[in-house]
């Protein structure tokens, strides 16, 4: 079949699926943001979208839906273009949602079958908005304007023909109405490539080196801010690096804003919420890696004695599952996201995220007694292998349900 994949940062969730698809001879091809410099054996178009600028005077709870269908219409165009130019009309597309590039795509090709990523549906109530009210206010205003920021994604899973979701809870955030198109897979986790490794180590900024076996604490994210935890995290730190002296805190994130809003006065929250506590801390046993290559992510998770994760109820980061695809020993947050996954006590551990004390109580546990916790880290690594594993079971499924839509034979 012809398969059209749609990402403003392609290959995004099809880094796996879309090259896999082409292997199995389907004729594949991509669309992303003329932007996006990320690369792909998949042959890949790029639209030029300049967004428009927004009055938020005139727009109020508008201006998201008018950002997202501007892009919508961008990609429209040049799908339009694709089709008179070349004739190319695809049997099956499928595109993320939550940048609006597949809000019109049933308007230029209505005989093709239209899959959305549906990731994430936002909501005034019950999920990441009013969860951390320490950083943002929480009120009758901030319900309205997560409500009026789902209009987009509820449009483009109605003109669909199905969506797909990476976890049940994620899927369990879009209404009760159009739960029943969503079908749960997870992009998967390569346990191949994350496993567990007695001979790693990781070379620190400074020249020193650790290995696994050694006493370390990690904490990844793509950016290190509120919706993952990182001021928990880092409250934490002093007491648990006083408790354990000869332990290393390796964080990997970049100073950016990826969720929420930046901190005022601020460029990130990294050495705001650092400048809490770095009179307490041991600075030179604490090593920020900024953002690193994924070999050394690797690595990283090799070495982990102990690995902390946190979200405010979100999109669930893939680095917790190539954590315990590593055989981390994963103390999670007690969210909606992670509790799907984690089971305390058996898999992993779960500690309230607000709870700092208990956090620096149970990592220093944890880093204390890694014979106790043994049996975690092995049920952490079955736990990847049978629900999470890319090559075993979520990539066959994924193939599966895409080419359920192609023309039949």
């Amino acid at each position: 079949m012809k398969l059209l994949f749609l990402h403003q940062n392609f290959p995004g969730q099809f880094l796996h699926l879309a090259p896999e698809m082409a292997r199995r001879g389907h004729d594949v091809l991509a669309m992303t943001d003329a932007k996006n410099n990320r690369q792909s054996t998949v042959k890949t178009l790029r639209y030029k979208h300049a967004a428009a600028k927004v009055d938020p005077a005139q727009t109020r709870l508008g201006r998201n839906y008018t950002t997202m269908s501007d892009r919508g219409v961008t990609v429209a165009r040049a799908c339009a273009h694709l089709r008179d130019t070349e004739g190319y009309t695809p049997d099956v597309i499928f595109g993320h949602s939550g940048w609006g590039e597949t809000l019109f795509l049933k308007e230029i090709w209505p005989q093709a079958k239209l899959i959305v990523y549906a990731e994430f549906y936002y909501r005034g109530v019950g999920a990441d908005v009013g969860f951390d009210t320490e950083f943002t206010p929480y009120g009758l205003d901030q319900i309205l304007i997560a409500q009026g920021r789902a209009a987009h994604l509820g449009q483009a899973l109605v003109h669909a023909d199905a969506g797909l979701a990476p976890t049940a809870w994620q899927a369990s955030t879009y209404p009760d109405a159009l739960r029943p198109m969503i079908r749960v897979i997870h992009d998967g986790v390569d346990c191949d490539v994350m496993q567990p490794n007695p001979q790693a180590s990781l070379t620190l900024p400074d020249g020193r080196t650790l290995r696994a076996g050694d006493e370390v604490l990690t904490f990844v994210n793509r950016n290190l801010e509120p919706y993952r935890g990182y001021h928990t995290l880092m409250r934490a730190l002093p007491d648990v690096l006083r408790a354990r002296p000869n332990a290393h805190a390796v964080i990997v994130g970049g100073d950016e804003v990826s969720y929420g809003n930046p901190p005022k006065g601020a460029k990130g929250w990294k050495d705001l919420i650092l400048s809490e506590v770095q009179d307490r801390l041991p600075m030179d046993r604490v090593h920020f890696m900024g953002k690193v290559p994924y070999g050394t992510f690797v690595s990283i998770m090799q070495i982990s004695r102990v690995h902390a994760y946190l979200t405010y109820p979100f999109v669930l980061s893939w680095s917790m599952l190539e954590a315990m695809a590593a055989g981390c020993l994963v103390v999670g947050s007690d969210t909606a996201p992670v509790a799907e996954v984690i089971r305390h006590g058996e898999n992993g551990l779960l500690v309230d995220f607000f709870d700092v004390q208990a956090w620096a109580q149970t990592l220093t546990d944890t880093l204390a007694n890694p014979d106790r916790y043994a049996p975690l880290r092995v049920a952490a690594r079955q736990t990847a292998l049978a629900q999470y594993d890319l090559r075993g079971i979520c990539l066959p499924r994924m193939v599966e349900f895409v080419e359920s839509f192609g023309p039949q034979t």
